[in-house]
């Protein structure tokens, strides 16, 4: 099993060398008691409020890349503090990476109140989703309501399943406009057809061709 070892010191002070040093040394200890292949080992001086740090985010890739199993820390406040830490609980813990401590002694044991917090930050993110899903829905019905008919509008559909289509006939995006549907659902629309497109994206590609038509 796959670990990274990651320590953290709040100051660039030289006092704060050792402590840094320290870490490591006993994390490498709790990676060979556990029998852990570091995978590598991450060391910063930055303050745990501050969710904008280097090593973090060379943590937060790598355990996207699903090569390693477990992080290593001396105690949760070396990955941050208030909600910073809870942030990265969240995150690491939702790609199902378990959490080892020196503290502990072991896999880390989260206090009541912050298992509580992540259990509300993961329903509060479950019904966003949720909400997310409901509005192609909707868009995606009432597109259909109003006449959308997307097996004829929509070239290829089906082809290369699996693959996002990046690129949409804006005549696709006029049609929907000129049936009443905003911006947003005719995005939400599209997505549900398996378009990888914002509403950012139909709204400009909207007015680029507005501002054709006027030329």
């Amino acid at each position: 099993m796959k670990a990274i070892i990651y320590c953290r010191v709040s100051t660039n002070k030289e006092t704060q060398e050792t402590s840094l040093k320290r870490q490591e040394e006993e994390l490498i200890q709790l990676a060979n008691t556990y029998h852990f292949e570091i995978d590598r080992v991450i060391k910063e001086k930055a303050s745990g409020y501050n969710f904008d740090r280097e090593g973090i985010f060379q943590l937060l890739e790598r355990i996207k890349e699903k090569q390693v199993q477990a992080i290593l820390i001396q105690d949760e406040t070396r990955l941050g503090r208030g909600n910073a830490k809870i942030a990265l609980l969240h995150c690491i813990l939702k790609e199902n990476i378990k959490l080892y401590s020196i503290s502990h002694s072991g896999e880390l044991q989260l206090s009541e109140s912050d298992s509580m917090v992540l259990n509300i930050v993961s329903m509060v993110e479950e019904y966003q989703r949720k909400l997310h899903n409901a509005k192609i829905k909707r868009g995606m019905k009432r597109a259909v309501q109003k006449g959308y008919k997307p097996e004829k509008n929509l070239k290829n559909l089906g082809v290369a399943s699996g693959r996002e289509k990046i690129e949409v006939p804006i005549e696709e995006i006029v049609r929907l406009r000129k049936n009443g549907l905003i911006f947003s659902e005719i995005a939400a629309t599209l997505r549900g057809f398996g378009f990888n497109i914002s509403k950012a994206t139909v709204h400009r590609r909207y007015q680029e061709y507005i501002e054709s038509q006027e030329e």
